[in-house]
Formats: structure tokens, C-alpha cells, sequence
């Protein structure tokens, strides 16, 4: 694929959003986004990453109510197990960077474990700790050095259950969006994340077409089994790289690449409803400092499949910003810190046809998608 100028860039984003003076922190208020096989006249939807993680301690009832508070359609928990079986929303079962278990008198838990083929050394993990014992430690910053102002918050909040964000968007009339984290690990421990996920659903009248509910997973044998489970849409993620870790278990050969062909689509649309790819699998080298490519076919091959699209994760950092959008003094100590021209990088992939997004910042996201309708 060619590289994308500039101007071909602002060509397909409509002048560029810079030029509209929307601001990189506006809020605005979304108008029930559905899914795209019902309804889209709001548009595409906007997905609070680990919920408005660029603002709060991901993965906690704060963040998630902010996202909310800011538009988002759906909130996402990622899932892992406690030891007794509990679901709670942390992005990785290893929770030595995410709460301050190491202040909290737990050194007999820290141990080494290898998870899908990683090692993870000297930590902590969910899995040796009852529900309980985890209420008892609080959510730090995950990315302090990016994102400094979030570690005010540090300390102040609690792991939160799968049941008690669903309590939350509930109440809000919200979505939610689960990730089931290393399942074929979780499997091979005994602690299984389908049926309490499954259970947890049904208990809530949430395991039904219509409810606002996706699951997802980089797994493909974790989607396989739901789709015999349940009738919510499934979404299948596909990184920029790699393979899924249980076809790497399982000897299988194939990388995400071919899940992203024509026939790796068609397989997908047996059991799922969507994908979620890395963003630069949509336009390539849209990575930290990367240089545009022109957009490949993904969009058009996915809904040509029937797959809805929901790429990730869109964070607003020149830290995470390809060349193209970032901006200030490279020279600067504080400039992989700042604030980008991600209004202009949403409006790119709202542009081209995305169903929607995964955002650390729903409000920018929520404010360009409203800008662009309002234009159309």
C-alpha cells in the first residue's frame, strides 16, 4: 500500500476536525447507538475503553461511570477468575502494576507463572486470591509515566465484580462490551471463564439478541464454545501480529493474518458477529510514530462477510499517535505526554466506515462522531 499524504488524509476526514475547533477534551452526549444488524442512525458506536481509562485507573467503577457520564454506548470489563470463581474486571490476571497488592501484605502470593507462552515473573495474579481478599486492594495507574494525573486517584478504588459494572449500565442504560482474558489458561487451571459468564448474563436477562451486550476474545476456541452458550453477538479480536494463543496450544499454524483473508472472514461469520482488529490493520502504520499507508479492503471484506467492525484502542497521547497526528515539540519532555490530533485520526476511521470504536477518551470520541452526523 501507497503512503497517505496529508491532504489525502484530510480529503477523507471531510477538511480535518482541527479546522472545526473541537476541542481534543469536549464532551458531548450520545443518542443510544445500537448495533449495526438493528439500527445505526446514531452512528457508529463508541466503546469506553476499560472505561474513560484516559482519565481514571482503568478497569474501576469511576472510570466506567465517567465513560458513561461522557456519551459512551457500551463499557468494557476485561475478565479474569478469582480463586473462588469470581469474575472481576482487571485487564490481566496479573495485578502487581494495576493495584497496590504489594503494599497490602500479601508477599506470599507473589510468585512466577508463564501465561500464554509469557513469563510473567515475581508478581501477583486473581486466580490465587478469594474475591474477598481482592476487595481489600485498590487500582493504581497502570501507565503512570503517560498519564501522571491519574495516579491521583490512586488507591481510592476497589476491583470491581462483572456484576457491579453490569449494575452500573444498567442503571445507566448502557452496554457492556466483555473481553474474556487468557480463557485456554484459565481453562487449564480449572477456573473456566464461559459458564460464570454465561450464568452471569442469564441471571441479568442480558444472554438474548437485542440486549446491549458483545462478547470478545483473541482466542477463537473461547467464541467457538459461547456461540453453542449464547445468543449475544461475539466479536472476534485480531492483533496486529501473532496468533491466537490457542491455536499456538493446539500446533495449529495459522497467524491473524488469516483471519483477516476473505476465507479467514467467512470462517469467523460461523460463530461470531464482528471483529475487533488492531486499528492498523485498517490503515496500515497508524502505530507510535508510524507513517500512514492507504487504507487496505478489512472494512469492505468484513462487511462483505456480514461482520460488524470495531477497531482498537484509539488513545489521544502523541505516546500512542502515528507521525501524522502528533503534535508540539518532539523535543520536549512532556511532548509524548500531550495531547495529539486524535480528533483527526477518529474522523479518518468514522470516515471510512468503521461500526465503531474503542476509545480511552468516549468524550472526544462521542464529540467527533456527533460533529461529522451534524455535517452530514
Amino acid at each position: 500500500m501507497g503512503r497517505m499524504s496529508r491532504r489525502s488524509l484530510l480529503a477523507r476526514t471531510g477538511a480535518g476536525l482541527a479546522a472545526l475547533g473541537l476541542p481534543a477534551t469536549s464532551a458531548a452526549h450520545a443518542h443510544g447507538g445500537r448495533e449495526r444488524w438493528s439500527s445505526r442512525r446514531s452512528g457508529p458506536l463508541v466503546i469506553g475503553h476499560r472505561g474513560a481509562s484516559a482519565y481514571r485507573p482503568e478497569h474501576t467503577i469511576a472510570s466506567y461511570a465517567l465513560a458513561i457520564e461522557m456519551g459512551a454506548d457500551y463499557i468494557e470489563p476485561d475478565l479474569v477468575s478469582t480463586k473462588d470463581h469470581q469474575l472481576v474486571a482487571r485487564h490481566e490476571n496479573d495485578i502487581g502494576g494495576t493495584t497496590d497488592v504489594a503494599t497490602r501484605g500479601f508477599d506470599d502470593r507473589r510468585t512466577t507463572k508463564t501465561i500464554d507462552g509469557v513469563v510473567r515473573a515475581d508478581t501477583w495474579f486473581t486466580e490465587d486470591f478469594t474475591l474477598a481478599e481482592l476487595k481489600t486492594l485498590r487500582a493504581v495507574e497502570r501507565l503512570p509515566s503517560v498519564r501522571p494525573q491519574n495516579t491521583a486517584f490512586d488507591g481510592l478504588f476497589e476491583i470491581p465484580t462483572l456484576q457491579e459494572v453490569i449494575d452500573l449500565a444498567k442503571q445507566h442504560g448502557v452496554g457492556i462490551y466483555p473481553e474474556t482474558k487468557h480463557p485456554s489458561y484459565f481453562d487449564s487451571i480449572g477456573l473456566s471463564l464461559e459458564e460464570p459468564l454465561v450464568e452471569v448474563l442469564r441471571r441479568n436477562r442480558l444472554d438474548r439478541r437485542g440486549a446491549k451486550v458483545f462478547v470478545q476474545s483473541f482466542e477463537v476456541s473461547n467464541l467457538q464454545e459461547l456461540s453453542r452458550m449464547t445468543r449475544v453477538p461475539l466479536v472476534q479480536l485480531i492483533d496486529a501480529r501473532g496468533a491466537p494463543a490457542d491455536f499456538v496450544l493446539a500446533g495449529d499454524p495459522r497467524t491473524y493474518d488469516d483471519l483477516v483473508t476473505r476465507q479467514g472472514l467467512a470462517e469467523i461469520a460461523r460463530y461470531a458477529d464482528g471483529i475487533g482488529p488492531e486499528k492498523s490493520r485498517i490503515v496500515p502504520g497508524n502505530v507510535a510514530g508510524g507513517t500512514l499507508g492507504e487504507p487496505t479492503s478489512l472494512i469492505a471484506d468484513a462487511h462483505g462477510a456480514g461482520l460488524v467492525l470495531h477497531p482498537w484502542t484509539f488513545r489521544p497521547e502523541n505516546n500512542f499517535l502515528a507521525a501524522t497526528f502528533r503534535q508540539g515539540d518532539p523535543a520536549s519532555p512532556e511532548f509524548l505526554r500531550a495531547r495529539g490530533d486524535q480528533p483527526t485520526e477518529l474522523a479518518l476511521y468514522y470516515r471510512l466506515g468503521v461500526d465503531g470504536l474503542f476509545a480511552d477518551n468516549p468524550d472526544t470520541a462521542v464529540a467527533v462522531r456527533e460533529t461529522l452526523r451534524d455535517d452530514d
